[in-house]
């Protein structure tokens, strides 16, 4: 049998003034998307568990299968994962954010999607300012997405479980004065961020993209942070072979960590530009192979959430829609045996522009799937479905139930 998810990252919401009372999912023209949930059986789940903050490594390590409160060591481990980097036993990683912050308030938490080159050369230039400590590794990333290591060849580490940072995603808007690190080892923390500062003033390509209009980098933002994580290989635990395609490295690194195939794609940007068609197109050469199980992960529904922009959020659930559910629907039902499950990571809010807690729809549709009576997929529908209030469960039912 072969076996599908499409995370559409971030969709599921609540009802909208300017959509007449609708969620954008109940707005948003998905005649596929309906199709699964009529063809099949509609529910909720709940991926991110209380204590837990909401983001899509919790999230996601739940969809996967994996009961974060035992396994989830922190983000950043994961997208050190992604790029192949490997953590000792006491070392942590933590993520290092480019941001635009102006008298105080996190005006852009991505410095206005930072080019990745300038990027590089800001993060060198941090890590010129710490080498005078080998424990310190900056790992220049995408855009605005970098990683700082700390390599503790001791065996107590300055960092543990009170260690607090806050991501810079859930602070749009919003004063940053008390949300800065606290907790352990969090004053190296605060004085790599107060001294990027200076270092990125005196940078005059950075500079020049205030003069142009544009946001530029004030400082970096250090936050999930954690240690090596130890993941059970997917196969090991389902019997089942998997790949992932998606353009967030955290997503690569859980996929690395369980032993999944990445699915690199050209035009796939983590953005509202993404190439939507070309992943559907990858999804479907996965399954042609020897693998058992593809995951397609879409960030663009999440990024308009982060914006506040409803109407981009609605063209982003439309194009999953088109370009990735209807041909891998059409070619899963095409091969005999399949199932195929629709269903986003965490609720994010267009009103707060951040990350929630709470419950998301979920659709699985397929061989041995007895249809319900729904017609459409949506957050007010799924109330009367089945409900997972540990997500983690959800993929048992996926594969076995």
């Amino acid at each position: 049998m072969k076996y599908a998810l499409v995370i559409p990252d971030g969709a599921a919401d609540e009802p909208q003034d300017q959509l007449d009372g609708r969620t954008p999912l109940q707005a948003a023209v998905t005649p596929h998307m309906d199709q699964v949930a009529r063809e099949g059986i509609l529910g909720r789940t709940d991926n991110i568990p209380p204590s837990m903050p909401s983001g899509s490594d919790v999230g996601t390590m739940s969809l996967f299968g994996y009961d974060p409160l035992k396994y989830h060591t922190g983000r950043a481990p994961l997208e050190a994962a992604a790029q192949g980097i490997e953590l000792g036993p006491n070392d942590w990683a933590i993520r290092c954010n480019l941001v635009t912050i102006i008298n105080e308030i996190m005006v852009s938490f991505t410095a206005g999607q930072f080019p990745s080159d300038l990027g590089r050369e800001l993060i060198h230039k941090m890590q010129e300012l710490v080498s005078a400590d080998p424990r310190w590794e900056f790992v220049a990333g995408v855009s605005y997405r970098n990683l700082l290591l700390f390599r503790n060849p001791e065996t107590t580490a300055p960092f543990n479980e009170t260690t607090l940072t806050f991501p810079p995603h859930d602070l749009t808007d919003q004063s940053v004065i008390d949300n800065r690190p606290t907790g352990a080892g969090s004053e190296l923390l605060n004085s790599l961020m107060e001294m990027s500062k200076d270092c990125f003033r005196n940078i005059p390509r950075n500079v020049a993209r205030e003069h142009a209009g544009t946001h530029p980098a004030t400082e970096i933002w250090l936050w999930g942070q954690g240690s090596r994580p130890a993941l059970t290989p997917f196969q090991e635990r389902y019997g089942v072979s998997g790949a992932v395609i998606t353009a967030v490295d955290l997503l690569r690194g859980i996929g690395r960590l369980i032993g999944w195939d990445i699915i690199e794609v050209e035009g796939a940007t983590g953005y509202l530009d993404t190439d939507y068609a070309a992943k559907g197109r990858a999804a479907i050469e996965t399954l042609k192979g020897d693998t058992d199980f593809v995951v397609v992960h879409v960030e663009a529904t999440d990024e308009a959430s982060h914006e506040g922009d409803c109407e981009a959020k609605l063209e982003a659930l439309q194009r999953i829609d088109g370009d990735i559910v209807a041909p891998l629907h059409d070619y899963l039902k095409s091969q005999g045996e399949y199932r195929l499950l629709i269903s986003p990571d965490h609720p994010t809010f267009l009103r707060t522009k951040t990350h929630s807690h709470g419950y998301v729809p979920f659709a699985i549709a397929g061989t041995g799937i007895t249809p319900d009576e729904n017609e459409t997929y949506d957050e007010i529908r799924a109330e009367y479905g089945e409900t997972f209030k540990e997500g983690h469960l959800l993929m048992n039912r996926f594969l076995k139930g």
